[in-house]
């Protein structure tokens, strides 16, 4: 149920609100924006009337929600989501936000080197993994905490946010001093264990879309971390797996626009993911923005071609500097804007 508060209501109507719906068996999720205060009741009461709730005093309006999915629904915020990070940077603004970087952090001098050309085109992110998944066990699987360590090294010299995967609980806790917002990869999407866990930090979460997940299940799944009361998600969507072989998955471009509609939360883009062939990424990039993403995840590499992973996918610095001037062209035109 949703209970949408009037703008002059007290914060005593507000509390009277709450504790009818917890009387009830409700779990109760509270959201302030610029112009009302939201009450998501989660949960499953044997019985209640909305009609009683429309009645009480600074109450707007009240109804039931009907899709599977309560706090990651639009109605929750209707204004849309935006998450501020500790240096100023705001995802689900105006700015499109740019998060560039290696597949995996493989050394010191190459960690450094993509960060200095990452910052150099003006994006706030350095992407790298200190942990990596991998279809084949006996592929790189990255550098684990000395990962971590020197990806935060290098991002306090360049002034960048670091944004990390996750892949398993136990890892939670020690990344927490090292990144700013813990990336869920696309194997993970409904690791639902993960998920809760994650819910219970305070720190952003970018969750992917799984390569054969519906978009409700990605709205379920965003659901998990929501209930926990972490509610910085920014969904991702990264290709899904079709018929299709000449790419490495097909990028869903009509998800964008169909979970901006559905969801307050933030939406990215992936175009690395989403095609697998460098030379495909900045086509996908200019339609994700095209198509009202806030944001792209992106690989780049000092030298792809000698990349411990993912290289084929990975932009050289030139094409990463020259896709973002042509993004400061495209932005504009969307009303967005490129740092």
């Amino acid at each position: 149920m949703i209970v949408a508060m009037q703008g002059k209501a007290t914060e005593e109507n507000i509390q009277q609100v709450i504790e009818r719906m917890v009387e009830l068996g409700f779990n109760v999720h509270r959201t302030t924006g610029a112009s009302q205060t939201i009450l998501a009741g989660v949960g499953t009461p044997d019985h209640f009337d909305v009609a009683e709730f429309k009645v009480l005093s600074g109450v707007h309006e009240a109804y039931r929600i009907s899709s599977p999915y309560k706090l990651a629904g639009r109605s929750f915020r209707p204004e849309g989501t935006k998450i501020t990070f500790p240096n100023g940077v705001v995802v689900g603004g105006e700015q499109i936000i740019l998060m560039a970087g290696p597949c995996s952090v493989e050394s010191r001098e190459q960690i450094l080197t993509s960060a200095k050309q990452v910052a150099a085109t003006g994006a706030q992110f350095l992407r790298g993994g200190a942990y990596k998944p991998r279809s084949s066990p006996y592929s790189f699987q990255g550098m684990g905490v000395e990962g971590l360590k020197l990806l935060r090294e290098v991002s306090n010299e360049t002034g960048l946010l670091v944004i990390t995967e996750v892949m398993e609980i136990s890892q939670i806790e020690v990344m927490l001093p090292y990144i700013d917002c813990f990336q869920v990869g696309a194997r993970n999407m409904q690791n639902f264990n993960l998920l809760r866990e994650l819910g219970h930090v305070r720190k952003p979460v970018l969750m992917k879309r799984g390569i054969s997940a519906t978009i409700e299940e990605v709205l379920l799944s965003a659901e998990y971390i929501l209930s926990g009361g972490n509610y910085d998600l920014i969904l991702c969507e990264r290709g899904i797996r079709t018929y299709e072989t000449y790419t490495r998955n097909t990028m869903d471009i009509s998800a964008i626009p169909v979970l901006k509609k559905l969801t307050h939360l933030p939406v990215f883009g992936d175009p690395s993911h989403g095609v697998g062939i460098r030379d495909l990424v900045p086509p996908m990039a200019l339609a994700s923005v095209a198509a009202g993403a806030d944001g792209l995840l992106m690989e780049m590499h000092p030298n792809p071609d000698k990349a411990m992973s993912d290289g084929a996918q990975s932009l050289y610095p030139q094409q990463l500097q020259a896709l973002v001037e042509q993004l400061r062209k495209l932005a504009p035109v969307v009303g967005r804007s490129i740092a």
